[in-house]
């Protein structure tokens, strides 16, 4: 595995309308073969912290959400860094540069509550920040830093965040950590609901699922006969509300009741995006030519 977020550094010669949110061409290299998952429309932005370019978001201003985040996996050392939550500025001002910003103390710019989730949303709210693309499966603390951005978070319950969408993302770390030899691609992204939209403080929508995919093209053969199902492709849908029903992802009345009704199901990448397609009504394609 890389030891790296794999940011590259903007040079000077990029001019401040390539950055401009509208493109992914700037962060192609956080998708397999450079090919951003098809059949999602919204905002790319090209997540940059200190200069240094370090995953990529679709993110949609209605709903000041994200649709999905993609990143480069690489093994995490030292602890999680002290959250400290930030902001796009190029959302709420198009000429920005387009670093992430940390909040304040005090009021916040109108254009940036208006353009995007701020801190006071989720404070005092049923739901926690579920990060997108966690500070678990980055290496530096520069790349584990920088999910720290709203833009990368989306309401998500505390049982699902801190219980089986915890583990989850513990065990993709485990997997590839022991068996990916190359590049890993992960693209996590939500489910909104079918019916209505539900929203946090009528600001910022509500994923009734989030789901998680990934790609290890180059992986050890030697994997043991339980894990030769989760490559070179391994998908998952998780739960968000506890009173959805169950044709996704059924419920396992035996785990604690607390975590019951936020299970997390695994499942090949075929079936993921026929989930996809079912919810969005259109065709999703995660990674080209399906990894």
């Amino acid at each position: 595995m890389t030891g790296l977020c794999t940011s590259l550094l903007l040079l000077a010669s990029i001019s401040a309308s390539v950055a401009d949110v509208g493109e992914f061409t700037p962060c192609l290299q956080f998708f397999y073969k450079s090919w951003p998952p098809k059949g999602l429309a919204g905002t790319p932005i090209c997540q940059r912290y200190n200069n240094m370019y370090q995953f990529a978001t679709l993110y949609s201003r209605p709903r000041r959400s994200a649709w999905f985040s993609a990143y480069l996996y690489s093994v995490p050392t030292g602890k999680r860094p002290k959250a400290s939550w930030k902001y796009e500025p190029q959302l709420a001002y198009p000429s920005a540069d387009g670093n992430m910003v940390p909040f304040l103390p005090g009021p916040v710019d109108m254009n940036i509550v208006e353009s995007q989730a701020v801190d006071l949303d989720y404070i005092n709210s049923s739901f926690s920040r579920g990060h997108l693309n966690p500070s678990l499966h980055h290496q530096t603390y520069q790349c584990r830093s920088a999910t720290f951005t709203l833009t990368n978070v989306v309401p998500q319950k505390k049982w699902s965040n801190d219980g089986p969408w915890e583990v989850l993302e513990l065990t993709v770390n485990k997997t590839l950590a022991t068996y990916c030899l190359g590049e890993a691609y992960i693209v996590t992204g939500i489910m909104p609901y079918q019916k209505e939209e539900h929203w946090m403080k009528n600001r910022v929508a509500v994923p009734e699922y989030l789901w998680s995919a990934y790609c290890c093209p180059n992986y050890n053969q030697s994997i043991p006969d339980t894990l030769k199902d989760v490559f070179p492709t391994f998908a998952a849908i998780g739960r968000n509300d506890p009173n959805s029903t169950e044709e996704i992802v059924p419920i396992d009345e035996t785990v604690k009741k607390e975590y019951r009704g936020y299970d997390v199901k695994q499942m090949s990448l075929n079936s993921l995006e026929m989930y996809l397609k079912d919810r969005f009504n259109t065709v999703i394609s995660v990674f080209n030519e399906q990894c």
